[in-house]
Formats: structure tokens, sequence, C-alpha cells
């Protein structure tokens, strides 16, 4: 998010810290509410109507992309055929929804929002685990506490490698 926020800026004044950052994110306070309460809202209701919500995980999409968009064609209540699956049909959706794909099309490497936003910056590594190269002990410390309190006795475990 660090990254995203700090992109989105234009004129690129009023550029927070990471420090800064991770102490607002902490406290609940990021561009777009209390990330806490989304994820565990979403949480509640994906087990409480899971025919209506699909809880995904970023981290679950990478480690096992195959299963997790058959997943997905379930709940949309499009299942692959035996015959689709074996023709390829979900390696080249995949494929063609993969970051690198999605990432390297003309219009997001150089198109722009209405706004000028550049669509490059909804883009950045597509990689589990990069927090570990700009969080410090005591951030992740930090991070791992609030994670087990937010979450404690929902189910919901946040994995986040």
């Amino acid at each position: 998010m660090w990254h995203f926020t700090n992109n989105l800026k234009l004129d690129h004044t009023n550029i927070k810290s990471i420090e800064e950052c991770f102490d607002l994110f902490c406290k609940g306070v990021s561009p777009y509410g209390p990330f806490w309460n989304h994820v565990l809202d979403y949480w509640k209701e994906s087990i409480e109507k899971p025919n209506k919500v699909l809880f995904l995980m970023y981290e679950e999409i990478k480690a096992q992309p195959k299963l997790q968009l058959k997943r997905l064609a379930e709940f949309l209540e499009c299942q692959f055929f035996l015959e689709e699956e074996k023709c390829g049909v979900v390696d080249e959706i995949l494929r063609m929804c993969s970051f690198d794909n999605l990432s390297n099309l003309e219009v997001n490497r150089n198109g722009k929002l209405s706004s000028g936003e550049e669509n490059k910056v909804f883009f950045r590594r597509g990689e589990v685990g990069d927090w570990k190269n700009y969080f410090t002990k005591e951030m992740s410390e930090k991070l791992d506490h609030i994670i087990k309190q937010k979450f404690q006795g929902s189910g919901l475990s946040f994995l986040y490698l």
C-alpha cells in the first residue's frame, strides 16, 4: 500500500516514509479505511453467505493458481468441463490473467486514467513477501501482534509470507 499510495500522487508531494505509513496503517488509518475491518467483514460474509461472497487471498492464488481459478469458476457457476481442462483452457486463462501478461499490455504500460494517473501504478512486482525488504524486525513483530489481536476467534489466519 505504501508503494501504491505514494505512486498515485501525481505531484509527488506529501510522500510519506514507510515508517509513517506503517504507523498509520497499524492505527487503522489508510486511504480506504481500516484494513482490518474490511477484511474481517468480508471474511464473515463469506462464511455466512458462501454463495454470495468468495474470499480469496493473493498468497493462495500465487501458490495454487489453477485450484483458485477453479474455485472462482465454480463460485460463478461456470465450472470447466473436463474437455476444456484437457485442451488447455484453464492454462490459457491463467496465462492471459497472469501478472506478467497484464502488466505488459500496452494500455497498462503507457495508458492513463482520466484523472491523469498512469495505469502502470497499479502494477509493481506481483510477488508475495516483498514486505520483508522494507520492514524492520520490530515492524514485523508489531504487525504479527495486530493480526493475532484483530482476527482472534474469527477462524481467519492471515499469512503474509
